[in-house]
C-alpha cells in the first residue's frame, strides 16, 4: 500500500479519537472512587452508578434540564413547523425580510444573544428562573427547527395534496392525512435536535437563568473541584440513550426503505 493512501484513514483515526476521549473520560470517572473530589484516579467502584443521586442538587439539576428541554423543544418544534411551512408554500410581503430574522439567534454568539436577553428581562422586570430560561431557548431552538423543517418541506412534491384535494379532501385534511404524515420524519429529527441543544446550552441558560440551576450550570460549578461521579453516570447515560436513538432511527429508515 502507497503511504500516501493511508494518510486518510489515519487522520479520520485521529479525529475519532479526538471526539472519544473525552466521552471516555467521563465514562471512566464515572467508576472513580472520587470521594469528595473527582479529579484522579483513586479505584473502581459502582456506587455513583447505585445512586446516581448521591451527590447535592445532582438529580434537581437534571430534572430542571429535562423540563425546560422538553417545553422548550415542544414550542420551538410547533411555532417551527407551521412557520418553515408557511416560509416555503405561502408567497406574502417580507418574505425574505423573515428568512434572515429567523437566521438571525443562529449566526449571532451566545454571549451576545445572552446578554441582550437579560436586558431585556432585566429591563420589563421579569424574575430570572425557570420561564425565562424556556423562553430564551425557544428562541434559539425555533430557528434550527425552521431550517431542519424548510428542507423537509421543499422536498415534498406538491401532487400528492393536489390529488388530495381532488379526491375532495378539505385543507385540514389534506394537510393531516398527506402532508404532516410526509414532513413527520423532518420534525422528529428537529425535536431531537432542539431538545440536544437546549438541554447542552449553558451560555445564554447562565445569563437567564438567575437561581435556577440546569445541569450544565451544576456541571461548571462543580468542575473546580472535581465533577462528582454521578454527574459522569447521568452524562454516560445520556450518552448512551443518544446512541440508542440514532441506532434506532437508521435501523427503522433502512427497514422501511426496505419495504
Amino acid at each position: 500500500m502507497r503511504p500516501g493512501t493511508a494518510v486518510v484513514p489515519a487522520f479520520a483515526a485521529l479525529g475519532f479519537v479526538f471526539l472519544l476521549v473525552p466521552i471516555a473520560y467521563t465514562v471512566l470517572f464515572s467508576f472513580n472512587d472520587g470521594g469528595k473530589t473527582n479529579l484522579v484516579w483513586r479505584g473502581f467502584t459502582l456506587d455513583a452508578w447505585r445512586n446516581p443521586c448521591g451527590a447535592p442538587h445532582v438529580c434537581s439539576a437534571l430534572v430542571g434540564s429535562l423540563q425546560v428541554g422538553l417545553l422548550a423543544t415542544l414550542v420551538a418544534t410547533a411555532l417551527g413547523t407551521l412557520l418553515a411551512v408557511a416560509l416555503v408554500r405561502a408567497r406574502f410581503r417580507g418574505r425574505g425580510a423573515v428568512n434572515l430574522l429567523v437566521l438571525l439567534p443562529m449566526t449571532t454568539p451566545e454571549v451576545v444573544l445572552g446578554a441582550a436577553l437579560v436586558s431585556q428581562f432585566l429591563s420589563l422586570r421579569v424574575p430570572l428562573g425557570f420561564g425565562t430560561v424556556v423562553v430564551a431557548h425557544v428562541m434559539f431552538c425555533l430557528s434550527f427547527v425552521v431550517v431542519a423543517v424548510k428542507a423537509r418541506v421543499a422536498t415534498l412534491d406538491p401532487a400528492l395534496e393536489q390529488a388530495a384535494a381532488d379526491l375532495y379532501a378539505s385543507p385540514w385534511q389534506t394537510f393531516w392525512r398527506v402532508t404532516f404524515p410526509l414532513l413527520l420524519p423532518g420534525i422528529g429529527a428537529a425535536a431531537l435536535l432542539a431538545f440536544s441543544l437546549s438541554f447542552d446550552d449553558f451560555i445564554v441558560t447562565n445569563f437567564t437563568s438567575g437561581g435556577f440551576e440546569t445541569f450544565p450550570k451544576f456541571v461548571y460549578v462543580s468542575a473546580t473541584r472535581g465533577i462528582p461521579p454521578q454527574a459522569n453516570v447521568i452524562s454516560s447515560a445520556m450518552f448512551v440513550l443518544a446512541l440508542l436513538v440514532v441506532v434506532l432511527v437508521r435501523v427503522a429508515s433502512r427497514a422501511r426503505r426496505q419495504r
